[in-house]
């Protein structure tokens, strides 16, 4: 059995440096201690808001709060997540949230209050010279008009915020803190311990008896806590339409695409066309049924490895290089750049007791970007660092390129860089690999890819639409009608070659994005537009790279969709959504060459 660490055992060169966001935990506390008075500050702006002199000056001086805010609640979310269990960071946690809720309503006034000037004075704020540098910020804002309440109304609102929040507040911690697995049983009767972080990496074991238990202890937990976790995402379902029905929304989904200025059609679009390619999906797993060679497949196969050549271990070591490697088509500085991330402590590698499942990249303004990552030695733990990678190098080069206003890109375009990292790494590995278990096995990380990025978040994403639709109607979104929701689009994205197992419709409640309502199918539309973006990198040079990477520094001084059309992919038509499926459909043909030539 492998014990998991507790991380005072972890060596702190594999952990991050959170020094350069604050020497320790008694500087944060000095740094918080100086938002006292930052509620009544901002109300000193109200009713002055009525000049180009009075805007500015509020702007910038929100603008600087904003960094200060920033620091430190990624510094507090950062020790959060080292461990979960720890109250010295959950107390942090939870007091800078509070605090950004109380500051957030105080200054939930303005925005209303700038809006509430007659049109022709709003077009001339927006362009007077002096508002320069907020210009895209206050069209953005005039677009939002129709949609805004008045100032009393939106303080009001704001000041519910961190009640809004518990729903995924209770679902977290329930998941990461509290949630106990029995230990998993492989074919030789060893033990394994199963936990949020060890789950996936149990689910791509070679050993079928392990993989099946794994499953059968995760979900029977997951099952045990069900009308929990389905009470937190009703809550949080019924805030989504609460909100979007006040605002004089057509929906939550509606209200949520629109911060972006994303048409409800390029949702659409993405559900249609993947829908008109499921054969595609289906046939894949064909394949994995056949190589597998199980009378059955359960959904305790779909990540099982197809070939022996998935076994290999990388070290950490290892890891770096081959991220090194597959971003050099994006030039020396990037590669520079990721190179100083490694050294510079930015990433925590290991899994940990009580530390967060999953990975992330995180950072303020003024701070490097962080990297979260449970490094487990498989080709799927190398892929995560350069996914993530990706991420730190947008913000990086966003913060370094834009001012603090658009330090922030979008959700929209933010897994674009890091799924390109992903291809490139993949591409990089194809290119130099020959023998065919190898080349298999890394042809299935990339139809994993597809499969996980584009069909999987397509699902979920159909998922939250008729979710939010269930709750705008007033239907009931208990545990048994989100289930059967659930079972009904596993049914519809996996087919018939699938065994339906019970627990598969349990698998909702362990998805925490659905707590950041219509945000997975960004994973999708990024994944189709990196598809484009990595095969133009590949193919045409150094065009193809400089349009990318100022694409990257672009942060949020434009729309998204008119970031990407920038960069060469427009997902106002289904084109890009077509021909990422077309390079599906080339990668699972060479994969079925290759089972075909090994005799599988």
């Amino acid at each position: 059995m492998q014990k998991i660490r507790e991380r005072k055992e972890i060596d702190p060169a594999f952990t991050w440096d959170l020094t350069t966001l604050y020497a320790d935990d008694a500087s944060w506390e000095r740094e918080f201690a100086k938002l006292e008075g930052a509620e009544e500050k901002a109300a000193s702006y109200g009713g002055t808001l009525n000049s180009a002199d009075a805007v500015l000056s509020f702007l910038e001086w929100d603008t600087e709060l904003g960094r200060r805010l920033s620091d430190l609640f990624v510094y507090a979310s950062l020790r959060h997540s080292e461990d979960t269990r720890a109250s010295d960071a959950q107390g942090m946690y939870a007091r800078i949230y509070s605090r950004y809720v109380k500051i957030a309503a105080a200054s939930a006034f303005a925005e209303p209050e700038i809006l509430s000037l007659e049109e022709d004075a709003l077009v001339s704020l927006a362009a007077d010279p002096k508002l320069a540098g907020y210009r895209f910020y206050l069209e953005k804002l005039i677009r939002s008009k129709p949609h805004m309440l008045s100032a009393r109304e939106e303080v009001l609102l704001s000041s519910f915020g961190e009640a809004f929040g518990v729903s995924k507040q209770v679902a977290d911690a329930l998941r990461d803190a509290d949630l106990v697995f029995e230990d998993a049983v492989d074919s030789e009767g060893e033990r394994h311990p199963v936990t949020e972080s060890a789950y996936i990496p149990l689910e791509m074991s070679a050993d079928r008896k392990l993989r099946e238990s794994a499953f059968r202890s995760y979900y029977k937990t997951y099952r045990q806590h069900i009308h929990t976790f389905s009470a937190a995402y009703s809550g949080s379902l019924k805030t989504s339409a609460a909100e979007a029905q006040v605002r004089g929304y057509g929906s939550a989904r509606e209200m949520s695409l629109a911060g972006n200025h994303i048409p409800l059609s390029v949702y659409d679009n993405l559900i249609t066309s993947v829908r008109s390619r499921m054969d595609l999906m289906y046939r894949y797993l064909k394949l994995r049924k056949r190589i597998l060679k199980t009378e059955e497949l359960h959904y305790y196969d779909v990540y099982a490895p197809l070939s022996s050549g998935s076994s290999a271990s990388y070290t950490y070591e290892q890891a770096q290089q081959m991220v090194l490697d597959a971003v050099s088509p994006l030039g020396e500085a990037y590669v520079s750049r990721v190179r100083q991330a490694y050294k510079e402590r930015w990433i925590d590698v290991y899994p940990n007791a009580g530390k967060s499942s999953g990975a992330y990249s995180s950072g303020t303004y003024d701070s490097n970007p962080f990297i979260l990552i449970n490094f487990s030695g498989t080709l799927d733990s190398v892929s995560t660092l350069a996914h993530e990678m990706g991420h730190s190098q947008h913000t990086w080069l966003t913060n370094h390129t834009q001012p603090p206003q658009y330090g922030d890109y979008s959700l929209f375009v933010a897994e674009v860089a890091s799924t390109v990292n992903e291809n490139l790494l993949i591409e990089q590995l194809l290119a130099d690999t020959t023998e065919p278990h190898e080349r298999l096995a890394l042809l299935n990380q990339y139809l994993e890819g597809f499969k996980g990025t584009v069909y999987r978040q397509t699902m979920f994403a159909e998922f939250e639409k008729e979710a939010h639709g269930m709750a705008e109607r007033g239907e009931s979104c208990d545990a048994e009608s989100l289930s059967a929701l659930y079972e009904r689009l596993i049914r519809d994205y996996f087919g018939d070659t699938l065994v339906m197992d019970e627990e598969i419709k349990y698998e909702w409640a362990r998805i925490p994005h659905f707590y950041r309502p219509f945000y997975v199918y960004v994973y999708a539309t990024g994944y189709t537009s990196a598809a484009a973006l990595s095969e133009a990198i590949l193919k045409e040079g150094d065009s193809a790279v400089e349009r990318y990477l100022e694409f990257l520094s672009l942060g949020g001084s434009m729309d998204p969709l008119d970031e990407l059309r920038h960069a060469g992919v427009d997902l106002k038509t289904p084109e890009p959504i077509d021909r990422a499926l077309d390079k599906f459909e080339a990668v699972l043909e060479d994969a079925e060459k290759t089972a075909d030539a090994l005799g599988l």
